[in-house]
């Protein structure tokens, strides 16, 4: 079907509306061209820049180190020079008058009494020991015991034994004696024996200590001499 072949009014709306639709198509594209580009081109331009920013990361700032501490200065101690101190005025002396006063009193000086003798306490003499007791030993001498001689055994004289013989006699507070044992041998048996049986037959005076009779132990010598 051709143009010419459709009526004049049916014609005329054709032309508009290929008219409009041009017009809405150029929009169209034009629109869309517009939106691609530019999207293209962000994407190119922004893409980069994002993955630039996460491999390239900016140098770290170099740490400037703190400028030094100025020194401290040091105090010197500030030397005053001494203030000269004035020499003390000059004060009045008194000078004392050796005349004394026409209405001065006299003063009378009165002695003090003696101090008191001081009394040094005696240390009482330490007290003396007291005396050893007096000890009297028991003897067979007195007169008034009447003791026998010894009994010289006959067979010694035969046999001419002699000698002294010592008899240890414990004698009691009475003066009898109680025992007695060799102290002293004369080398003859027969000579002991018989001095054993004199002193247990003989009487003694009792020994005594500070006057009082104790019985005590007593060596009696017995002589067997012939003549």
């Amino acid at each position: 079907m051709t143009l010419s072949a459709l009526p004049a009014s049916s014609s005329g709306m054709n032309r508009n509306v290929v008219i409009a639709g041009s017009v809405v198509l150029l929009h169209v594209a034009a629109l869309w061209a517009l939106q691609a580009g530019l999207l293209r081109q962000a994407v190119e331009i922004v893409v980069p820049v994002e993955v630039l920013s996460q491999f390239i990361e900016p140098p770290a700032p170099k740490v400037v180190p703190p400028p030094p501490a100025p020194p401290v200065p040091v105090q010197r101690p500030v030397v005053r020079a001494a203030k000269p101190v004035p020499a003390p005025a000059p004060q009045p002396v008194a000078i004392q008058d050796p005349t004394p006063a026409p209405a001065a009193p006299t003063g009378v000086l009165t002695p003090q009494p003696p101090a008191p003798p001081i009394t040094v306490p005696v240390a009482a003499a330490p007290a003396a020991p007291p005396a050893p007791p007096k000890v009297e030993m028991p003897s067979s001498d007195a007169a008034y015991l009447d003791n026998p001689k010894a009994n010289y055994p006959p067979l010694s004289k035969r046999l001419g034994e002699q000698g002294k013989v010592i008899v240890r006699v414990y004698i009691g507070a009475d003066g009898t004696p109680q025992k007695a044992e060799l102290r002293k041998s004369s080398g003859y048996t027969r000579l002991d024996n018989s001095a054993l049986d004199y002193v247990m037959k003989c009487r003694y005076v009792p020994g005594k200590v500070n006057g009082v009779a104790q019985a005590m132990w007593h060596e009696a010598p017995v002589n067997f001499i012939l003549e």
